[in-house]
C-alpha cells in the first residue's frame, strides 16, 4: 500500500491520517510513503526527519514496515544520500528510488550509483529498494551483486529480467523480487 502518492507533497497531517487509515486496515505488511522531495531539494532536513518520523510511528504500532520512496531522478547524489541518512535515523525500514512518475528529467530509476549511495549511507540501519529502470537481466544481477534487499519491477520488465520466454502471467501487476 502507499499513501500520498505520487508526489508526497501533502501536508505531515494528511500522511499521517492515510498512514492510520492504511494500517488500521490490518495485514498491511508493507506501508510507501513518498517523501517530499521539494523539501529534500531545500535542505529542510528537519522537516524531512519529523515527517517520516511521524508516518514510521503510525506503520510501526500497526506492526507495518514503512518504506520512504525519494524521487532519485529530482535529486542529486548528495541529497539522495542525505535523505537516506535522515529516513534511517526517522525510523524508514526502506528506502526506495522513485516512484515511476516523475516526468521532465531523466527517469533512470535505480541506477547502479544512485543504489551504491543508498546502500553505503544506510549501512544496514534500514533496507534499499531498487524501483524504476531496472528493465535488462545485465542490470537485475548487477544490483543482486551489490546486495540490494529488494527490488520493483514493471510488469514488462519481468520476462526479460528474469531470463523466461514467456510473459509473466500476473494480471499486469509489478513484481518484487
Amino acid at each position: 500500500m502507499v499513501c500520498d502518492f505520487p508526489f508526497g507533497l501533502s501536508q505531515t497531517a494528511s500522511k499521517i491520517m492515510q498512514a492510520e487509515d492504511i494500517c488500521k486496515e490490518g495485514d498491511i505488511e508493507d506501508l510507501d510513503i513518498v517523501a517530499n522531495y521539494g523539501w529534500i531539494r531545500s535542505g529542510m532536513w528537519d522537516q524531512v526527519g519529523a515527517e517520516i518520523c511521524a508516518v514510521a510511528d503510525v506503520a510501526h504500532r500497526h506492526g507495518t514496515l514503512l518504506k520512504v520512496i525519494f524521487e532519485t531522478d529530482a535529486l542529486t547524489l548528495d541529497e539522495v544520500a542525505k535523505a537516506t541518512d535522515v529516513a534511517c535515523l526517522a525510523g524508514a525500514d526502506f528506502v526506495k528510488t522513485s516512484t515511476g512518475f516523475f516526468t521532465g528529467g531523466a527517469g533512470n530509476g535505480a541506477t547502479l550509483q544512485i543504489i551504491k549511495v543508498m546502500m553505503e549511507v544506510a549501512k544496514g540501519r534500514c533496507k534499499v529498494k531498487g524501483s524504476g529502470g531496472i528493465r535488462t537481466r545485465q542490470h537485475f544481477l548487477e544490483l543482486i551483486d551489490m546486495g540490494i534487499d529488494r527490488m520493483g519491477i514493471g510488469y514488462r520488465s519481468t520476462p526479460v529480467v528474469l531470463g523466461l520466454d514467456t510473459p509473466v502471467e500476473n494480471g499486469g501487476a509489478s513484481g518484487t523480487y
